[in-house]
């Protein structure tokens, strides 16, 4: 199932990260970005030993004590559909003082600004921080909402951004607690 809003820009859909055929897929990483448990270790199987490469490299050259939380680095996809994953750390809910709805946000918005900076046109986001990371799912949603819609406010390169829910809760959840004017009828993709 798919659904847009934002005039077209921002598309819901149920389905697998590591399918999306994008420019980008977004990786909710560990600071390591060396893989692990489920988006990260999903997108790590998938795409191969090219993406875990890119990443030890990246540690050892640039990273070495891992990936700030919110910050964003990007390797190739690998065996990936997506050309391209974008690694972001997001916060562990009640770990940062307070801070944890401005850390996701920094997830999401350095990830569509790095995208950017590559003029970048498409990028698939999972929901970041809700699984091992334990942020409340209605919390994040409203959270990414709000910083995908003000970054798209900005001149960008980018036309598509996806919102990749892998479970029929997360994505009522998303549902519930948002109103969107302008969203367009539900289309059906099992591609995804």
């Amino acid at each position: 199932m798919k659904e847009s809003f934002l005039d077209g820009h921002v598309r819901v859909v149920m389905g697998d990260i590591t399918r999306q055929d994008v420019d980008a897929i977004v990786n909710a990483a560990n600071s390591t970005l060396l893989g692990g448990a489920g988006v990260d270790g999903a997108i790590h199987r998938a795409g191969g030993a090219r993406i875990l490469e890119e990443c030890r490299e990246i540690q050892r050259t640039r990273l070495p004590d891992g990936l700030p939380t919110g910050e964003a680095v990007i390797t190739s996809g690998g065996l990936l559909a997506a050309r391209n994953v974008i690694h972001t750390v997001g916060p562990i809910y009640g770990q940062h003082r307070g801070h944890e709805a401005e850390l996701l946000a920094n997830c999401y918005q350095n990830s569509l600004r790095l995208a950017d900076s590559l003029k970048l046109t498409s990028i698939a986001f999972p929901s970041i921080s809700t699984g091992a990371y334990s942020y409340p799912r209605a919390e994040a949603a409203a959270v990414a909402s709000r910083a995908i819609a003000d970054f798209l406010k900005e001149e960008t390169s980018i036309t598509e951004v996806r919102l990749v829910f892998f479970q029929t809760d997360d994505l009522k959840v998303f549902y519930k607690n948002h109103k969107f004017d302008d969203l367009e009828q539900v289309k059906v993709d099992a591609s995804s």
